[in-house]
């Protein structure tokens, strides 16, 4: 075990990601799909047979130190390099896509992103079953990387809550330093997976019960987890288990807002108790507030419609609200059956930019939601507190404890450094985009669903669903990389290409 330690992180990614191209190989044979099945077997196979021929080269070979962010190296490997391989049999299988088209699909599943190029019905139960086993493993792969990598560097929401520099170690993971990466790793596949896996399958099972088809039930389930938004269906809207499989749903998704949820083995666990978690409580508002808020619209928008009695449509309209700014906020981009109800009930169009804000924000650091994170918007809020509180009394001293006082000041800033370099990124990609043939409407629409791993806003926050396949080869790889950057951010992208953060 110990020699085995010594294989390099990103071939482990490989060698699972081979593994797991058995799983649609035996549904493609079940099921009478053989050029499918063969596709995903042979890439398979290939896979582990490469893997197992650089694995006996490099056992008992002592590995070189790369100051804590060789394992940062690897996981930006996973993202950029690894769709590479995972688009091979989703080539072969199909035969009728280019090859550009197939990465960018795993892309767009391994970060969770969830857009597709695809519609449903051009692919088979077994692609459908590969996009969403790729998008879980994509967010198991988040799960762990967050407390055995990002947490020990200070990155990926980290850095708001610790002392250290982005990049750079913290007193409480001083023990981290004395351990080898790929026991940090192992360490946490064993505490998260029994959990991840335990989740996925209980709702599985009441997806099934409520209705859906086994498929469509395993796709749904791995992609609420995974907040990738992956549906055989184009979404849960038009499922078989109807509203009891969205509040079904409802229920999983609130895993995204607080890793408090799932697990105590990050330095979020710093506050007692879930309903203390100031992530928590912060996504709890936005889940009731927005909602509520929407609903007063549709009111008023109702009266001109004379169905203000009509008390059925208006607890329809509202749980459409209160699903839909969930699954938007926890960036898996779920729509409700239901919100195309509200929308007929009140008159009104399809509020986009609230869907686009959802995004943005995201949910809770060290989860497999992305966007900017509720950690950073509450020290920013706390900093705003702050300096109202000043404006009133300038020689103040603030009360709050030692941790609410380093939110405010060093984490507010590095919040504050993060909402620019987003900004930075989200003007860089909307400017590529437009110079690839997209409008501004457009461009600012997949630059945020790409930035925030949001992939259903492409459908969901635009007047005129947006076609990707028009935008060309050229496009299809700026929106790739875009989702790499929105998964992994830009403080870590940086953390790698920083020679000083290099050094023993």
């Amino acid at each position: 075990m110990h020699r085995l330690r010594n294989i390099p992180l990103f071939l482990v990614f490989w060698a699972v990601a081979a593994a797991a191209m058995y799983v649609p190989a035996i549904h493609g044979l079940a099921n009478e799909r053989f050029a499918e099945a063969r596709a995903f077997f042979y890439s398979g196979t290939l896979g582990l047979f490469v893997v197992a021929l650089i694995a006996i080269t490099r056992i008992g070979r002592r590995q070189r130190k790369r100051g804590g962010l060789g394992e940062l190296l690897a996981l930006f490997g996973a993202f950029t390099l690894l769709p590479v391989f995972l688009a091979l049999p989703l080539y072969e299988g199909l035969g009728t896509t280019s090859y550009v088209n197939a990465y960018f699909e795993m892309v767009s599943s391994l970060t969770t992103t969830g857009a597709t190029l695809f519609a449903p019905a051009r692919l088979s139960d077994t692609m459908h079953l590969w996009r969403a086993q790729v998008g879980w493993m994509g967010g198991f792969m988040m799960w762990v990387a967050a407390a055995a990598i990002l947490a020990p560097l200070n990155l990926g929401g980290f850095e708001v809550t610790t002392s250290a520099e982005p990049g750079q170690g913290d007193m409480a993971f001083d023990h981290y330093d004395r351990a080898e990466a790929m026991h940090r790793i192992l360490r946490s596949v064993r505490l998260l997976l029994p959990i991840y896996t335990g989740l996925t399958g209980v709702l599985w099972l009441c997806l099934v019960v409520s209705g859906d088809r086994p498929l469509v039930a395993l796709a749904h389930a791995m992609s609420t987890l995974a907040t990738s938004g992956i549906s055989p269906l184009g979404g849960v809207q038009s499922a078989g288990s109807g509203l009891i499989g969205e509040a079904v749903i409802f229920l999983f998704l609130f895993f995204s807002l607080s890793r408090l949820t799932f697990a105590s083995d990050t330095l979020t666990t710093a506050r007692p108790g879930l309903l203390r978690d100031p992530e928590f409580r912060l996504g709890l508002l936005m889940i009731i507030g927005v909602p509520l808020v929407l609903f007063l619209r549709h009111w008023i928008g109702a009266f001109e419609f004379d169905e203000i009695e009509d008390l059925a449509a208006a607890v329809r309209a509202l749980w459409g609200g209160l699903f839909t700014v969930l699954s938007f906020l926890s960036t898996t981009g779920f729509e409700s059956a239901a919100w195309t109800d509200a929308r007929d009930w009140s008159g009104l169009g399809t509020p986009g930019l609230i869907l686009l804000g959802l995004s943005l924000i995201g949910g809770g650091v060290a989860t497999t939601a992305g966007g900017v994170k509720l950690l950073r918007v509450y020290a920013l809020y706390l900093n705003g507190l702050r300096e109202m509180e000043r404006l009133i009394h300038p020689n103040s001293v603030g009360r709050a404890s030692s941790h609410s006082r380093r939110l405010r000041r060093k984490g507010a800033f590095v919040a504050w450094v993060f909402f620019m370099l987003f900004a930075l990124s989200l003007i860089i990609v909307i400017g590529l985009m437009a110079l690839v043939g997209a409008n501004f409407e457009q461009a600012t629409i997949l630059a945020i669903a790409t930035l925030s791993t949001t992939g259903p806003l492409i459908q969901a926050a635009a007047e005129t669903p947006i076609a990707l396949a028009d935008f060309g080869n050229a496009g299809k790889l700026i929106l790739s990389a875009a989702m790499v950057l929105g998964r992994l951010e830009m403080l870590a992208i940086i953390a790698l290409i920083n020679p000083a953060l290099w050094r023993d």
